[in-house]
């Protein structure tokens, strides 16, 4: 149990793994382990590749990405993974969706802001008027 001068470990929405990848994908072609890498910033752990691979494998059978096998001259050969048009619209789709559960949490962590400060070092999200 966390004491009350502890961050409490972030918990993602359920599923975020998800429009993460097509994020990673959106800005550029990817294989396997550059995108592990490239999910830390955005909370995820490098512990669990496997739970990466069946993502990717269910985002490919959902028709939101594509891959194929690049040949390397320094390595093994890699699976790229790759957005397609599906997956692009799916992107958009997630990217509202969780802009509008950002304004509800807003609006929740502000009233609740009213009673304890949770982050000293973050900024108020609006300037007083």
């Amino acid at each position: 149990m966390s004491t009350p001068t502890e961050s409490p470990p972030g918990v993602l929405p359920k599923n975020f793994l998800r429009p993460c990848l097509l994020l990673l994908l959106r800005e550029q072609t990817a294989h396997g382990y550059d995108l592990l890498e490239r999910l830390h910033p955005l909370g995820f752990n490098r512990d669990d590749p496997g739970r990466l691979y069946r993502a990717l494998r269910a985002l490919e059978s959902d028709g939101l990405v594509r891959s194929a096998w690049e040949s390397s001259s320094s390595g093994p050969d890699r699976r790229m993974y790759q957005l397609t048009r599906a997956g692009m619209e799916e992107l958009h789709q997630s990217a509202l969706a969780l802009s509008s559960t950002h304004r509800i949490l807003d609006v929740f962590l502000g009233r609740y802001g009213e009673f304890v400060a949770l982050d000293r070092d973050r900024r108020p999200a609006r300037e007083p008027r």
